[in-house]
């Protein structure tokens, strides 16, 4: 049988996380994790809470989006200097960047082939490869 609280999954992600569930957690959670995976911006997520009436900051969308991260429910990518997206998709994958409208789209990591990398430096590992490819949408002229 479904739980059928408002806020149950997004309770029981949080608990998971070891992440203490406060009022502006448990919305943000649902908003973000319950709809598929999904990449979102801070600036996104922040429009997506006002227009769902929660009353947040933007700031607190960056910490919460970032304490998130911490813990593992979401992973950032970083598709240019100033750009960041979280992705709610948390195994091991690639992207494409629509680099005229800014979406990105998940590319299954079998579908990357990395034949040699470097060795890594003295005492570090690798902790994860990220690719980004870089395309624009050739139907837009």
């Amino acid at each position: 049988m479904q739980n059928s609280r408002p806020y149950s999954r997004a309770l029981d992600l949080l608990r998971s996380a070891d992440l203490r569930p406060t009022r502006q957690r448990l919305a943000l959670a649902k908003l973000l994790f319950e709809g598929g995976d999904r990449h979102v911006t801070a600036e996104k997520m922040h429009e997506e809470a006002i227009a769902a009436n929660i009353s947040v900051s933007l700031a607190t969308v960056y910490n919460t989006l970032h304490q998130f991260t911490a813990s593992g429910l979401l992973r950032e990518i970083m598709v240019d200097g100033t750009r960041f997206y979280f992705d709610t998709n948390t195994s091991d994958h690639h992207h494409f960047f629509f680099s005229d409208c800014g979406r990105l789209e998940d590319i299954p990591a079998d579908d990357v082939i990395i034949s040699r990398l470097p060795p890594p430096p003295d005492g570090a590992q690798i902790a994860r490869i990220d690719v980004i490819v870089r395309v624009v949408d050739s139907n837009k002229n």
